[in-house]
């Protein structure tokens, strides 16, 4: 079944009592039982949703995958990941990474007793100098956020195969109608459902995908166990996203080239960060692991002027100035300020995120819209 139509499809049928061709949405907490412990395979909605179990078929199947497991953010999803863990493994992380994700493991998982190592993983070799006998996991997030760079997923994966780590890959900015990192050899892939896959910016969730039985039934546990679990109804919208999932990234993917050619033409732009451009250092590799180049890109004003690029953002009126991306909806964000705020500024400076990087989230607009938006902020 090729992808449109799994994004259609996969994990849905027909309500048996109604025939409704839309899932159900089980706003209830609690099931009836026959007897005690005898039941439809539903007893308390923490652990189980028809709704939810839906989706999360769902996903593992945009994913290739054979368990999904939804969470209430993707931050909860990365929170069960680091709880497979105890104090003293150490785990790798690129270095590049959404400010939430470097934030959960400093501040929450490394006191602890997790040992992180944040690494550049566009060389390989840079991993496997910092590899021990106590290294369980390596966090690859490609592309990454919000400097898009692109990571060699089969590379890494192969090399944990080796080793006998796990490895798990952080899928959001490309999405499944992109890349599969499953397909490479990854044994984890997370997704902040609220973005892509979601698709309209309201609602927020996570997700884990794997095809490994013992990880799935450990972070079953996890995800009943600690609570963390979307709503029906915040199910029932991410899986009517989903449905458009396809033609959404097709169109993200056409606006984003543009705007992104776009801004690497004009006079008054230094750098435009984007996998789509033959100038990206990541071009022939994004080429390659993926099957497009997704709607987001960064970019830096010449001069290097702080109070230029907040006057871009402050004069953008198509554009959105806000957190999160994936959405219909053309959005600017400033990562220093907002989404990487909580990575210090020296750790920033060292992986090139400049306090005067713009970060786009291209929508589904007309692109001449979009552009014209750029060309008068920008001036």
């Amino acid at each position: 079944m090729k992808f449109g139509t799994k994004a259609i499809h996969a994990g849905v049928e027909p309500d048996p009592t109604t025939g409704a061709i839309m899932t159900p949405i089980y706003q209830t907490s609690t099931y009836v039982q026959e007897s005690p412990g005898k039941h439809k395979g539903y007893e308390y909605s923490r652990t189980h949703n028809p709704t939810r179990t839906a989706l999360q078929n769902a996903l593992s199947a945009l994913e290739n995958g054979k368990h999904g497991i939804c969470y209430a953010s993707g931050l909860a999803a990365t929170d069960a990941v680091l709880k497979l863990f105890r104090p003293g493994d150490e785990i790798i992380a690129t270095n590049d990474i959404y400010g939430g994700s470097y934030r959960i493991m400093k501040r929450i998982f490394e006191p602890l007793g997790l040992v992180f190592h944040f690494v550049d993983m566009s060389n390989v070799d840079n991993i496997k100098n910092v590899i021990t006998n106590k290294t369980k996991l390596i966090w690859v997030e490609t592309p990454t956020n919000p400097l898009l760079r692109i990571i060699d997923i089969e590379s890494i994966t192969t090399l944990c195969r080796q080793k006998g780590i796990l490895s798990a890959v952080d899928n959001t900015f490309a999405s499944p109608y992109l890349q599969n990192p499953l397909d490479m050899g990854a044994d984890i892939v997370m997704h902040s459902v609220t973005k892509y896959l979601g698709g309209h910016s309201d609602t927020v969730m996570g997700a884990l995908i794997t095809s490994n039985d013992e990880l799935a039934k450990q972070l079953a546990f996890i995800q009943n166990a600690t609570g963390a679990v979307p709503g029906p109804q915040d199910c029932f919208l991410v899986l009517r996203g989903i449905k458009t999932l396809h033609i959404r990234m097709q169109r993200h993917c056409e606006n984003a080239i543009q705007v992104a050619q776009w801004l690497e033409n004009h006079p008054k732009v230094a750098q435009v960060y984007y996998p789509g451009l033959p100038s990206h250092t990541g071009h022939e590799l994004a080429k390659k692991q993926m099957r497009g180049f997704g709607g987001m890109l960064s970019f830096e004003m010449k001069g290097d002027v702080y109070e230029e690029a907040v006057l871009v953002m402050e004069n953008l009126e198509v554009f959105s100035l806000g957190e999160s991306l994936g959405g219909v909806e053309s959005l600017c964000t400033h990562p220093a300020s907002m989404t990487h705020a909580s990575i210090p500024k020296e750790e920033r400076e060292k992986v090139g995120l400049k306090d005067t990087l713009i970060r786009l989230s291209v929508g589904i607009e007309d692109v001449e819209d979009l552009i014209n938006d750029l060309e008068q902020a920008i001036g």
